[in-house]
């Protein structure tokens, strides 16, 4: 499939074999975040959420960059300079797409090829699983023009990494790369970086295989819980899966127990059922 790119240029995408490819379009910004590209994202997001055409998408960035962060000259002075009003609209922008990630229709990766500083740490959190070249760049780099790691940084610092690598990492200012980043859980596994594109594709079409309703509750489940206590989160739980059964119109579940107990076609620690068997 072609590229498809935002009128503005700052993002593009393409469909390729059942995964939505979005990029950070702004390789000669190093793929900074304006309120251009932010909105930009909102508006590709919901295009691309309920379409049949895919299964997996993967946010990454052209050029030698992921994310570089936010656009110091556009997303912080020429929006302070209009106002409050244009500040909380920014905010709102930006934020809001990473929340609409977060809690995505489809599997999500970040596929980090580059630099990831600042208010990448945003997209790249609110992705269900990333990977990272084993050169790429990490950097909570605020510190260092004066100001703390704000836009979610701090919180997701914390919640990916123990307390000393997180409190070192935005105290500093200093940069790890993508092998740190795995070793403190940024990420969950830094490869060569020619390596990097093939090692997603193959993580992609391993999720492309798996029941996309189980998929969704599964995702949701694993951010909601962290936050909860045992006994509210077993509660959650049995009321999550109630609910998944309920909107898998292909009766996935059962379709995967027939193939193990009447077909013995699968074994579940093995692999996937087959999914073209079952309703719909």
């Amino acid at each position: 499939m072609t590229l498809t790119t935002t009128e503005s240029g700052t993002v593009a995408y393409e469909i390729v074999d059942g995964v939505a490819w979005l990029y950070f379009n702004r390789p000669d910004k190093r793929n900074c975040m304006s309120p251009t590209l932010n909105d930009d994202m909102n508006a590709v997001l919901d295009e691309l959420e309920f379409r049949d055409d895919f299964g997996v998408l993967v946010l990454t960035g052209e050029g030698t960059a992921f994310s570089a962060g936010m656009d110091l000259k556009e997303y912080f002075r020429e929006t302070e300079a209009k106002g409050l009003v244009a500040t909380r609209a920014a905010q709102r922008s930006s934020y809001g797409w990473w929340r609409r990630l977060r809690w995505y229709q489809k599997p999500t990766i970040a596929m980090v090829n580059g630099w990831c500083f600042g208010g990448a740490y945003g997209p790249l959190f609110a992705c269900d699983l990333a990977f990272a070249a084993e050169d790429a760049q990490f950097g909570l780099s605020e510190i260092n023009w004066g100001i703390l790691p704000g836009g979610g940084a701090t919180k997701i610092i914390r919640e990916l990494t123990n307390f000393r690598n997180a409190m070192y990492h935005a105290m500093m200012g200093e940069n790890v790369d993508g092998k740190t980043a795995a070793e403190w859980g940024l990420v969950n596994e830094a490869v060569p970086a020619d390596q990097l594109k093939a090692r997603v594709s193959e993580v992609a079409s391993v999720l492309l295989k798996k029941n996309p309703v189980a998929l969704k509750a599964t995702k949701d489940a694993i951010r909601r819980v962290g936050e909860m206590t045992y006994d509210n989160a077993e509660d959650y739980l049995v009321r999550a899966q109630e609910a998944a059964n309920f909107h898998d119109k292909t009766e996935g579940r059962k379709e995967g127990i027939r193939q193990f107990i009447d077909e013995k076609s699968y074994k579940p620690g093995l692999g996937a059922y087959d999914l073209s068997k079952q309703k719909g």
